[in-house]
Formats: structure tokens, C-alpha cells, sequence
């Protein structure tokens, strides 16, 4: 796929991604964790959730960041597609800034992909499910 494909692809699916997540309530914590088991991280157990995972995606998100919560139902589904292979978490920064500034997260949504609690790659912004999974797939040679 060409760099100039990828752009339009990406360009229309954040079109779609947006027009969604304007007509959805903002999401909460407990939001989409009766299907599929995304953990939810907090300065408690993350570093025991990160040292537990040999995979783990973690979503670093705000309630009120819109861009976040058109990003929150690709992390749900990719989820389920990677179950026994890869964990994803979500990681409020307004309620653990601490974290959010140990990685140097400056822009939500950023994903970080961690290996062996390693930091191996990371994506920041609300990009569509195919550039999110392609990451995910280069990064974890999956």
C-alpha cells in the first residue's frame, strides 16, 4: 500500500470514526468491558499489569477527549481479534498524570506497544483500525 493510499484511507476512516463518536455519550471506565477484558490501568497496578503482559497496548485516553473515544471501540475490537496474544489496557491520564508523564505522553490518544515491558513502538492520535493493527502486527511480528 503507498503512502498516499494509506493517507486517504486513514483520512476516511477518521471521517467515520468521528462522525460515530460525536453520536455516542462520553465513554466511562467500565464502558465495553462486558465483552472482551481491556484492563483498566491506574498508578496502582501498572507496573504489575506492564511487567504481567509480554504483550501490552496501552490506550492513553481522557473522558473528554473526543478523539479518544473515536479510538476506544477499535481498542475493544482489536481486543478480541488478539486475545491470547496481546493485552490492552487504558490508562485515564487526568486521573494518573504521573504515568502519562513518565512516558512523555503529550498528545491523546497515544497507544504505546510494550514488549517485555519495553516500550517498542507507539502511535499518537485517532488513527484508523487498519494503521492501529498494522503497527501492532509490525511490532509484535504477529
Amino acid at each position: 500500500m503507498s503512502d498516499e493510499e494509506l493517507e486517504k484511507l486513514k483520512e476516511r476512516e477518521i471521517r467515520k470514526l468521528l462522525k460515530k463518536a460525536l453520536n455516542k455519550e462520553p465513554s466511562d471506565d467500565s464502558a465495553g468491558a462486558s465483552e472482551v477484558d481491556v484492563l483498566e490501568v491506574d498508578s496502582s497496578n501498572f507496573t504489575r499489569i506492564l511487567t504481567e503482559n509480554v504483550r501490552l497496548v496501552v490506550d492513553f485516553w481522557a473522558p473528554w477527549c473526543a478523539p479518544c473515544r473515536m479510538v476506544e471501540p477499535i481498542i475493544y475490537e482489536l481486543a478480541k481479534v488478539y486475545v491470547g496474544k496481546v493485552r490492552f489496557a487504558r490508562l485515564n491520564v487526568d486521573s494518573n498524570p504521573e504515568i502519562a508523564a513518565r512516558f512523555e505522553v503529550m498528545s491523546i490518544p497515544t497507544l504505546i506497544l510494550f514488549e517485555n515491558a519495553i516500550e517498542v513502538d507507539r502511535i499518537v492520535g485517532a488513527l484508523p483500525r487498519g494503521f492501529i493493527e498494522h503497527k501492532i502486527k509490525k511490532a509484535f511480528h504477529l
